[in-house]
């Protein structure tokens, strides 16, 4: 059983978390750091502690600091969010041996999932579709040479814990995969702690898209159909949409049961996300899997009518799923966009300071998801994003023209936001007919996207 529930993160997500634990009839406390205690959220939440300075490292990143905050609340529980220590396995650990439910996966299953290569290699075992590559991580040059002479150059050197664009470098020739394999390996190892990296083929403007999973501690595992998120900027997502608006009906359904395979696979035993790259024959290829909820799980909740964060806290307590695939059922179209604290016009550069004036859409399906008013103050010390836009409807024609209405109602005054660069992007007709890959972003930048 779960009662008392710590939420380790901030912003938006830890509102997110705070109200579906209240719907359950769950109290809960809220963290923050010092540059967080003026938060709004923190009041909606049962309790507050101050966990650390306003540096990451000293407050959200510290497991010290956030264990004591547990061990003073009295808490059964605690839920990482996204980012920070969501993916921690040593954190897992030790909530598990401090008999803390830790609403993720198992330990085993993040260690698993959390490095790239091993993830790979599972999903291989499972006889899911991958990318063309390394069996594993690549100690040597000359073993990188060997696999990319095999696979055909271009190729991509990726981290093994690597994510967010970090530690990947894209050879063309032995000249640059040499100077990749040095420069992937000293990025990951700073970004990381893991300078490990391993090779795949370098797939040229592929589709990123995404299948949502949920499996309990019983064996059962459904998932929620796809999310395309493809148009993204140096690997960070800026929208995403389902369903996928440009696979066939086959692929998809083959995705979903190939990502169900593989999370049944491992004994996985929360929400999490398979994720793969989609070639110009819509053949598509496992690249990674989310081991934790993710910042656009409300396309999927828009679209089925479920409540992941609910659901993950329902499983974390031991609960069994409750429901056959057959009952989730895909409603209309949902589009979500990343409102970020950044200055489109000057290369997204961030935009921190006060938020003078906040005017958020409404009206038929539209969803906001955001910490944020009048009077708030967007720190310069974590990441940019301060709300989510999503819209449902009952087609992709009507899901653009309502997030496009949403867009015009959304205001903010005192910093620049990613609101004006969104609009643009709705009113191109590429978008618009569905036609966009992982370079969208940056074609449309350089004004060249068809």
């Amino acid at each position: 059983m779960i009662s008392r529930v710590l939420v380790a993160n901030r912003g938006e997500i830890a509102l997110r978390v705070i109200r579906a634990c209240r719907e359950l009839g769950l109290q809960t406390v809220a963290v923050y750091s010092q540059a967080d205690a003026k938060a709004g959220y923190l009041r909606f939440a049962d309790e507050t502690i101050c966990i650390g300075s306003a540096a990451s490292a000293g407050s959200y990143l510290s497991i010290p600091n956030i264990l004591a905050a547990a061990e003073i609340a009295d808490v059964d529980a605690i839920h990482p969010g996204y980012g920070f220590l969501s993916e921690n396995a040593h954190f897992a650990d030790i909530c598990q041996a401090s008999n803390i439910t830790f609403v993720g996966p198992s330990p085993d299953s993040i260690r698993t999932l959390g490095d790239k290569a091993a993830a790979r290699s599972a999903a291989q075992a499972a006889g899911v579709p991958v990318v063309p590559g390394s069996k594993g991580a690549v100690h040597e040059e000359a073993d990188a040479l060997r696999v990319a002479h095999e696979i055909g150059y271009p190729v991509l050197v990726k981290a093994s814990a690597g994510g967010g664009g970090r530690g990947m470098r894209v050879a063309h020739n032995d000249m640059s995969l040499r100077a990749g394999l040095q420069a992937a390996s000293i990025e990951a190892a700073a970004a990381f702690g893991d300078g490990t990296v391993y090779l795949e083929k370098y797939l040229d403007r592929p589709r990123h898209v995404e299948v949502q999973l949920l499996g309990d501690k019983h064996g059962n595992v459904v998932h929620f159909f796809e999310r395309d998120c493809s148009i993204q900027r140096r690997h960070q997502k800026m929208l995403e949409e389902s369903p996928c608006p440009s696979l066939p009906l086959e692929v998809r359904k083959k995705m979903h049961r190939v990502a169900v395979k593989l999370l049944k696979s491992i004994n996985y035993n929360s929400a999490g996300t398979v994720e793969f790259l989609v070639d110009r024959d819509n053949r598509f290829y496992f690249i990674e899997v989310n081991a934790r909820i993710q910042v656009e799980h409300p396309v999927s909740e828009m679209v089925t009518g479920m409540d992941l964060v609910k659901e993950q806290l329902r499983v974390a307590a031991g609960e069994k799923l409750g429901y056959e695939q057959s009952a989730i059922k895909l409603r209309g179209v949902a589009i979500e966009v990343r409102v970020n604290a950044e200055d489109p016009e000057h290369d997204f550069r961030p935009s921190a300071g006060e938020v003078t004036s906040w005017n958020t859409p409404g009206g038929p399906g539209v969803r906001v998801d955001s910490h944020v008013y009048a009077g708030y103050y967007v720190p310069p010390y974590y990441d940019s994003m301060i709300a989510k836009l999503i819209v449902h409807a009952e087609d992709r024609k009507a899901a653009i023209a309502r997030l496009a209405r949403a867009l015009d109602e959304f205001t903010v005054g005192g910093i620049r936001t990613t609101i004006p660069f969104h609009r643009r992007v709705l009113a191109h007709a590429g978008f618009a007919a569905g036609h966009y890959d992982t370079g969208f972003v940056e074609d449309f930048l350089a004004g060249s996207a068809v």
